[in-house]
């Protein structure tokens, strides 16, 4: 896997202060993305220990609400296997914070992937231009969901996240 940045104290992409991981790769390739120079599956740094143990640093600050996975996308074929891997790790050593994921792809698509196991929260769909609202929170068109990934599973539908 690789990435184009680790940023620290985020607060506009999921609640509370996180960092976030922008990973390399994007099927998508949605009109007028805010990150196109992440599509590359090539591009950006190679994911190594010392990119795990930033992450870690910052989620063991008190004030880290948690960790946010975009891009790219994280569950770009060439990721999915090392972002699911990454995010049992944080959930087994860091159990209160959350993590959130942001993914052009589909709810429906994704029932059965391991990942969801370890998601607080996903951000689906595709970014449209024509369903743009800068109003919105956490999302940047009208058509993606703020899915509170546990109770969907456990409840068996799609419980949107209480402020999404």
């Amino acid at each position: 896997m690789r990435y184009h940045n680790i940023t620290k104290d985020d607060m506009l992409n999921g609640d509370g202060l996180r960092v976030v991981l922008w990973v390399s790769g994007c099927s998508h390739c949605c009109k007028e993305c805010q990150n196109p120079v992440t599509w590359d599956p090539n591009s950006g740094i190679l994911f190594d220990e010392s990119a795990k143990q930033e992450i870690f640093e910052q989620l063991e600050k008190a004030y880290i609400s948690g960790i946010t996975f975009s891009g790219g996308d994280p569950l770009y074929v060439q990721n999915i296997s090392e972002v699911t891997k990454l995010a049992k790790e944080i959930k087994e050593k860091y159990p209160s914070k959350t993590i959130w994921l942001y993914t052009g792809a589909l709810w429906e698509s994704l029932q059965g992937e391991e990942i969801l196991n370890y998601l607080d929260v996903l951000v689906d769909g595709e970014f449209m231009i024509e369903k743009k609202n800068v109003a919105l929170k956490w999302k940047g068109s009208s058509n993606q969901r703020v899915i509170d990934v546990q109770k969907s599973l456990k409840e068996k539908q799609i419980i949107l996240h209480a402020e999404g």
